[in-house]
């Protein structure tokens, strides 16, 4: 393991989240190495923003470890959430109940499907629930009952990001907002959704960075454990 990575291998037991690596700006070799010393020391490896061609050169260089860690396959990659994990998620928690994930339009797609994934790595089940934008606001109300059913909404919009403000005021659950890089310029790469999600006049609204599925995930990870707790 190279000096300049330093795992936080008591994640899971701090604060009951494994460590996610953040793999767009990391070398081959450095995600192969951060992937292999946390199969070493028994922690699932999640590591985000991962390419395909990336991510098949990652499992090309770890494939001669497979035998000596007893493991099924190489690492994992899902090429909607951009991001590679080893081993497959754990069986979901029904103590934890389950997380609604809802995008505006399709183009949300990817950082939904984040969310998704960094959930179920930590046992959580979630349901997609896509283009339910504003535009079109009666597609959101003829889910509404359904979604009731859910313990946390994460929704994930782009444009002028007004999909979490309308579930915030209608929906009594914790809401998750996540601003998302989708829209004609003056968007301005999501910063419209992010600014329009700060100044929700919806109460409770909860808002993460732009494009942050895995950190809306966790989010709602901290919520459901308090409930699991209490």
């Amino acid at each position: 393991m190279s000096e300049d990575a330093r795992l936080d291998l008591g994640r899971r037991g701090r604060l009951g989240m494994v460590e996610a690596v953040w793999g767009e700006h990391k070398s081959v070799e450095q995600i192969a190495a951060v992937m292999l010393e946390m199969r070493r020391a028994g922690e699932l490896a999640l590591v985000t923003r991962v390419s395909a061609e990336k991510a098949a050169a990652v499992q090309r260089l770890l494939e001669p470890s497979i035998g000596a860690l007893g493991a099924e396959a190489v690492p994992r990659h899902d090429p909607v959430a951009r991001c590679l994990t080893w081993p497959a998620p754990p069986p979901a928690d029904p103590a934890l109940g389950r997380v609604a994930v809802l995008g505006g339009g399709s183009s949300d797609l990817p950082v939904a499907a984040e969310a998704r994934l960094a959930l179920a790595c930590h046992g959580v089940a979630s349901d997609l629930v896509l283009d339910v934008g504003v535009a079109g606001l009666h597609r959101l109300l003829g889910q509404l009952e359904g979604l009731r059913q859910a313990r946390v909404l994460i929704a994930c919009a782009g444009m002028e990001g007004a999909l979490p403000t309308v579930l915030a005021g209608l929906l009594p659950q914790p809401v998750i907002g996540v601003p998302v890089a989708v829209g004609y310029g003056v968007s301005v790469g999501g910063q419209a959704a992010l600014m329009g999600m700060l100044a929700s006049c919806a109460p409770g609204l909860t808002v993460v960075n732009i494009d942050n599925g895995y950190g809306a995930a966790m989010a709602a990870l901290r919520i459901l454990q308090l409930g699991v707790a209490g």
